[in-house]
């Protein structure tokens, strides 16, 4: 991946990126963040600031609707490099959950589609993605207690957010793993699936997202984010007003024009 393939990048990304690789496929309005690092996709301290400003550029090129995050081979990611840890400063450190907030804050849909392993901080990032894809072989777990440690990029804080303190305190304080059929049921993953239809899956979900407005998908996405630890009342109000600017967007008047004329919107992100 080089950098003069991303148009209009946010940031300078590195001509070797490491242990991960970006795939664009513009006919599809589609990018794919893969973790490659055989065979299990460890995340290295560089990685995590790389993928930063990959995500940061790939929310910047206009030809990109749908960011997906996958791990090559048979699994996801088994965590982050322990040794860097010990290497890496205490400024460093303190920037890990700020990297691995990224998909988060991309504005665009992001998804990430894991089997196999999805330990610590590959479990971290699958959290901040908008959805998550399991399937029958999905193992997830945030293992830091065998390390002497806590989750430290937001682990332990979202996956709270989604299934409460009691499920939370059994997953952190007991490295206890659980899997794609438990996170779906639990409301973690977004669907569970046979291990051979996740590519299918995936590509199903893009195009269903695709379809819809990107604008319209950029202010859901970001009302969701903003308004999650807000009152209700507050919760309303805002909602309100994102509504209310949506009223006046070229897309929702081609989405009522369509609507009534019985055919498929034509949006174009204004």
């Amino acid at each position: 991946m080089k950098l003069h393939e991303l148009a209009h990048p946010a940031a300078v990304l590195p001509a070797e990126l490491d242990g991960f690789r970006i795939e664009l496929r513009p006919e599809q309005e589609r990018a794919d963040i893969v973790l490659d690092r055989p065979p299990f996709n460890v995340v290295s301290m560089l990685a995590r600031d790389q993928l930063r400003i990959a995500f940061e550029a790939l929310d910047a090129d206009e030809r990109i609707r749908v960011i997906v995050l996958r791990g090559a081979g048979e699994h996801f990611s088994s965590g982050g490099d322990i040794k860097g840890f010990l290497a890496a400063t205490p400024e460093h450190v303190s920037k890990l959950a700020w990297n691995v907030a990224a998909p988060a804050r991309c504005s665009k849909p992001v998804i990430a589609a894991g089997r196999g392993y999805c330990f610590g901080v590959g479990f971290e990032l699958s959290l901040a993605c908008d959805f998550r894809l399991a399937t029958e072989t999905t193992l997830y777990a945030l293992p830091e207690q065998k390390l002497g440690q806590i989750p430290g990029s937001g682990g332990s804080a979202r996956l709270q957010k989604m299934v409460g303190i009691t499920r939370t305190k059994d997953i952190v304080m007991r490295s206890r793993r659980i899997t794609g059929r438990q996170a779906f049921e639990w409301g973690v993953a977004t669907d569970c699936l046979p291990d051979g239809e996740l590519e299918k899956a995936t590509d199903a979900l893009v195009d269903e997202l695709r379809a819809f407005s990107p604008i319209a998908q950029r202010t859901a996405k970001k009302l969701l984010n903003d308004t999650e630890d807000s009152p209700l009342s507050i919760a309303i109000e805002l909602e309100g007003h994102c509504y209310s600017r949506l009223r006046s967007s070229e897309d929702f008047r081609e989405g009522v024009e369509a609507f009534h004329s019985k055919r498929k919107p034509n949006f174009v992100g204004r």
